[in-house]
């Protein structure tokens, strides 16, 4: 694409729209040449005088911020379907769109103004609601967006000010969608899964380095996105957008992270997203969702009109083709359903991903002209960036394997007094059940070793890492205890919340951190006279602890050690210590005699 095409492009969006729309509603952006963005207030005003002016548009508020701010959403419809149970009466296709999850990534805010105004107002694009329900959630990060500067985003350019990436809390939104720390996230995955919106759009402005891409896009492949879902991305929705955004002056493709951020012909990487991240999630919700990037070095007018044509694409084939997006949606919550139906030891069910190194393909990347210099002040080479475009064949790593998989149980049963556990997982909108008597049995479940520990804290958590064993074990749990079957189209977020070796699950970050603590001592000198007694009454033990002694030589010059050896193998050792307290049922028989309460 030749930069003057680029820009004429530009410049006959910009005289055309601003050109023929009505003063009173050109927004903020449109009036200062889109050099500025509205702050909160003014954006909600806008969204209310929408409503005001439409019987196609409802605004309302999904929850409040910890600053004490109202979470805005504008739902735009033009059968004035404003519930989710309306929606789903009149079968129609709901769309979210999700803005400002990063507050200084802000774009799409913007842009967001701009298109309903153009479906409800000027109706030049009111046919986008003709089979699609548009949600649309102007500024997610409120508190973070009233953090309001000139300096918040050294690596973009434009507009003058803007907010911050964190919430008030300095948590990132898009780390969250698993855990749910945040009110925010709370309060997202209730309107979520009350929706269960047919395609998720999370509109961010990315960097990192510069190239003539305007907007990337994000949406995950398999075998992390079933493939009828895949297939549906492949066939219907990629090919009309990357045609519709190449025909409107853009320059898209695939979102990439650079091996070398100081040299572009290193690579690339077009890795997947857990589901941390927004359309990591949704894919766990068998649903299809997008991230998309517009490039941080553009002007800001630019960012804004990419994702103002992104939206305006992905509306008219959802409108077209959006039907067949939802039966293959509800198919896949069958399938997912059917998961939990049997158990089968034998079935490998993927919960881990990794992007495979081994295999590497090659593309033509769309960069722009560089030079590698000496930097006086880092004394480090450093990247210098021109103006003209630079087309290089580079090597690219695509392709997803799986590294962990599970055969998914009947149920999971969960002590009582892990509540911070439980109540996340009605979060997600999934079901469980309350025992009403105390059941003991033998269960599958895991324990971990090698445990190690981060310096510093990742989202506010120290997130551990470690090995697992699966065990069956005896336990004992009591009345009021939590069930969680495996009969729900949520299978998969709940393998991965409660499977710990899923990259999000509770272990990964942390819920369950006291379990890896020895809360209980033995004092050296004790611990001498009961290794003698039990070296005494247990031979094959004083046979394993003289073969340490010869071929551990750190274990035999340890005193500590040496003793310890004794404390782990005595019946005063700790058993809770590094046991998962969560256990699998995998026994149809024992999942019938678990007592549970009736509702």
């Amino acid at each position: 694409m030749c930069k003057s095409y680029f820009i004429f492009c530009l410049l006959v969006f910009s005289t055309f729209v601003v050109a023929n729309t009505p003063n009173e509603w050109l927004t903020r952006a449109e009036r200062t040449s889109f050099q500025e963005t509205p702050r909160y207030d003014e954006t909600v005003d806008y969204c209310k005088k929408l409503m005001a002016a439409s019987p196609w548009i409802h605004y309302t508020s999904f929850g409040k911020s910890p600053e004490g701010r109202d979470l805005p959403l504008v739902i735009a419809s033009r059968e004035k379907l404003f519930t989710a149970e309306a929606a789903r009466k009149q079968n129609r296709i709901v769309v979210l769109i999700i803005n400002s999850i990063h507050a200084g990534e802000i774009a799409g805010k913007d842009a967001s103004l701009m298109l309903l105004r153009e479906m409800v107002i000027t109706k030049k694009l009111e046919d986008l609601l003709q089979n699609v329900i548009v949600m649309v959630v102007p500024i997610y990060n409120v508190d973070g967006h009233e953090r309001f500067g000139a300096y918040n985003r050294i690596n973009q350019s434009g507009p003058k000010e803007m907010g911050w990436r964190t919430t008030s809390q300095n948590l990132n939104l898009n780390r969250d969608f698993m855990k749910a720390d945040q009110p925010e996230t709370q309060a997202m995955l209730k309107l979520y899964t009350e929706w269960l919106p047919e395609f998720m759009l999370d509109n961010h402005i990315s960097d990192g380095a510069d190239f003539q891409y305007d907007i990337l896009y994000i949406v995950q492949k398999e075998p992390v996105m079933a493939s009828s879902l895949f297939n549906y991305w492949k066939d219907n929705l990629e090919p009309k957008l990357v045609s519709d955004l190449t025909k409107s002056g853009h320059v898209t493709g695939p979102y990439f992270e650079m091996i070398d951020d100081k040299d572009p012909t290193a690579g690339i990487e077009m890795s997947f997203a857990s589901p941390r991240f927004s359309d990591g999630y949704t894919t766990y919700q068998n649903r299809l969702g997008m991230t998309a990037e517009t490039h941080s070095l553009k002007p800001y007018e630019t960012q804004v009109r990419a994702n103002y044509d992104l939206m305006i694409s992905l509306l008219k084939e959802l409108n077209n083709s959006g039907a067949s997006l939802k039966q293959t949606e509800l198919k896949m919550d069958e399938e997912t359903i059917a998961l939990g139906k049997s158990y089968d030891a034998n079935r490998n069910f993927p919960i881990r991903f990794d992007l495979d190194k081994q295999k590497k393909e090659s593309m033509l990347w769309h960069g722009v002209e560089y030079q590698i210099a000496s930097s006086p002040i880092s004394g480090a080479k450093k990247i210098v960036y021109g103006k003209e475009r630079h087309d290089i064949t580079i090597p690219v790593y695509k392709t997803v394997a799986t590294v962990e998989s599970v055969a998914p149980p009947l149920a999971y049963l969960i002590p009582p007094q892990w509540t911070e556990v439980i109540d996340r997982l009605q979060f997600h909108n999934i079901a469980i059940s309350r025992t009403s008597a105390p059941y003991s049995g033998s269960f599958e479940t895991y324990r971990f070793q090698n445990t190690k520990w981060p310096e510093e804290p990742f989202e506010g958590r120290f997130s551990p890492t470690y090995e697992l064993t699966k065990v069956n074990e005896q336990r004992d749990f009591p009345e009021g205890s939590v069930l969680v079957q495996l009969n729900q189209r949520t299978n998969r977020v709940i393998l991965g919340l409660l499977e710990p070796q899923s990259t999000d699950s509770f272990v990964a970050w942390g819920f369950f951190n006291a379990i890896f603590e020895q809360k209980e001592d033995a004092e050296p000198y004790i611990l001498e006279d009961l290794a003698g007694k039990m070296l005494k009454e247990n031979p094959e033990l004083k046979t394993e602890f003289e073969q340490k002694i010869k071929t551990d030589p750190k274990f035999a010059s340890d005193p500590l050690a040496r003793l310890r050896f004794f404390y782990l193998r005595s019946p005063y050792w700790d058993t809770r210590k590094d046991a998962y307290p969560i256990v699998r049922i995998t026994n149809e028989s024992q999942l019938k005699a678990i007592p549970i309460r009736s509702r």
